[in-house]
């Protein structure tokens, strides 16, 4: 029987929000759907986040209630407190997620507060999820290394992972932020996590800054990980590193899986169609290499 990885789309936000270039709503609805129709069943929609600080997830409302919603298709938005959360829920959400990071220094320029205060900010959050039934989503920023303080001791990601997983959080994604992290780090890191917390939470969200994505990607999925995120067109560059590659690009992971005898359930041309598409609304180059070859011939 093969093996069925879930892919978790993050271009319309994590990709989007760290893009020079602003896109309309009209625009955002027909990449989220776009991706939908390629056959993506989760797909970030959105941030419930001051627009003053990140401009880009502004209207995240108007894209929530102009999306036309698949059924079987999960379309999960960022939500930092208890003011975003209702926001998201007055828009139709369903689906929210809490980011809380593995370094001091990041959590402080980040978001204004230290691990610990990030944590107590996120439990009201979680309460109101439950109580509404909502499904909460962890992320975990800098797992394999901090802009500002270098590598992360791997206790910081266990001790973090676990307050999420306590909060009710049904996956919590292990974000490599800055990209640097080399796939023998990204196993040990892993296998130290799924001590503590089940692995079936677990997902991987590896930046390709210095093209070790792909390949820490592979490591982890021999630890057990079947949910991956990724981006469309590699969208989002690393804002901590100008002019680097951000976020792997969602057609090369489902290339990568589909050559390994992974099931998917995405349709990869449909994903190069879209890449092309959106890169030119974005009037960038696709970041994929899927892309470009497929381009090329």
């Amino acid at each position: 029987m093969t093996a069925k990885i879930n892919i978790v789309e993050v271009g319309p936000r994590d990709g989007l929000q760290n893009e020079q270039q602003t896109i309309d709503v009209a625009t955002k609805v027909e990449l989220i759907e776009r991706l939908g129709d390629a056959g993506l069943n989760t797909i970030e929609a959105g941030a419930f986040v001051s627009p003053k600080w990140v401009p880009q997830m502004a209207a995240s409302d108007d894209v929530l209630a102009r999306i036309t919603r698949k059924p079987g298709v999960s379309y999960p938005v960022l939500t930092p407190n208890l003011k975003g959360y209702e926001g998201a829920r007055a828009g139709g959400a369903d689906t929210v997620a809490i980011f809380a990071a593995a370094s001091e220094s990041f959590s402080k320029k980040n978001i204004n507060a230290s691990i610990e205060e990030s944590l107590a900010r996120f439990q009201p959050v979680a309460e109101a999820a439950k109580a509404d039934g909502v499904r909460l989503r962890g992320y975990v920023s800098c797992v394999l290394g901090c802009p500002y303080e270098g590598k992360i001791p791997v206790k910081d990601v266990v001790r973090v992972a676990k307050a999420l997983h306590r909060m009710g959080c049904y996956e919590i994604s292990l974000g490599d932020t800055i990209g640097v992290g080399a796939p023998g780090e990204a196993r040990d890191m892993i296998r130290a996590v799924s001590a503590e917390v089940p692995v079936a939470v677990l997902a991987g969200h590896f930046h390709d800054t210095y093209g070790q994505a792909l390949a820490n990607i592979y490591a982890v999925l021999e630890e057990g990980v079947r949910t991956f995120d990724s981006s469309i067109s590699g969208l989002g560059g690393c804002p901590y590193a100008p002019g680097a590659s951000g976020n792997v690009a969602t057609e090369d992971v489902v290339y990568m899986l589909h050559g390994s005898g992974f099931d998917t359930g995405v349709n990869l041309d449909a994903l190069v169609t879209t890449s092309l598409w959106v890169s030119e609304k974005l009037s960038r180059r696709p970041a994929s290499k899927v892309t470009l070859a497929r381009r090329a011939n």
